[in-house]
């Protein structure tokens, strides 16, 4: 039970990881509005923000479809305010390639988890399998024993009726004798 505690927790550490470093370079992306010109205003870089936020918070609830759809929100909110001049053009393109960089990310968590499910999905199919041909094999087992049983009776019965018949035969002698 110990064991499994602690195979749980090492699982859960590189998901952790995922999302710290999520977290990280969405942030780092948008933080420093520091020197003339604002390669960031503060007004974008807090919308930004929450909706990396959002990103996040979904991430760690191991919503990955939520975090991309959050993810898609953020790149239309960076959009915007780069069309409305909030955003630099270099700015714009660092925080596009933290975002490409999680889609990725979490694009490989939803496969890992759709190739997990897709093997329980076989293993159960071929666990199911296995106890139909058990059963099968059961049930001919069965069906084998009850047949060589009703012979065994029947050749019984021939025999208990041989035998009737050959004391019969003897009685009959021993009359005409």
């Amino acid at each position: 039970m110990n064991r499994n505690r602690h195979v749980r927790a090492a699982a859960l550490r590189p998901a952790f990881l995922r999302r710290f470093v999520l977290a990280s370079v969405l942030s780092a992306a948008l933080a420093g509005c520091s020197g003339p010109p604002p390669e960031l205003s503060s007004d974008a870089a807090s919308e930004l923000q929450s909706q990396v936020l959002a990103v996040t918070e979904a991430a760690a609830a191991n919503d990955s479809a939520g975090a991309l759809m959050q993810l898609d929100e953020l790149v239309k909110r960076l959009d915007g305010a780069a069309g409305r001049g909030e955003v630099s053009f270099q700015r714009h393109q660092s925080i596009s390639a933290a975002i490409s960089t999680v889609r990725a990310d979490l694009a490989a968590q939803i496969a890992a988890a759709e190739a997990a499910a897709q093997a329980a999905a076989e293993q159960a199919a071929a666990q199911a399998a296995a106890e139909q041909a058990a059963a099968e094999q059961a049930a001919a087992q069965a069906a084998a024993a009850q047949q060589a049983a009703a012979e065994q009776a029947a050749a019984d019965a021939a025999a208990k009726n041989d035998k009737a018949k050959d004391k019969d035969k003897d009685k009959g002698k021993d009359k005409d004798d």
